[in-house]
């Protein structure tokens, strides 16, 4: 799995951060922060879940890496 964020669609809502703490954080300004754009297999279920509910659609990821 590889993670992809589009840091224009972000709105700083931070519900990724709180699905998958290890892969995502946030800047002061509340701008997602991509801690690791290939998380492990046990991260990949709070990834999806992440890229699911992030309200700006922001997050996408490829599955075929």
């Amino acid at each position: 799995m590889r993670v992809i964020v589009d840091f224009e669609k972000c709105c700083g809502a931070g519900q990724c951060v709180m699905l998958a703490p290890r892969v995502f954080d946030q800047r002061d300004d509340g701008i997602v922060i991509l801690l690791d754009e290939a998380p492990p297999e046990e991260q990949h279920a709070a990834v999806r879940e992440a890229a699911t509910v992030c309200p700006g659609a922001a997050i996408r990821l490829d599955e075929s890496a």
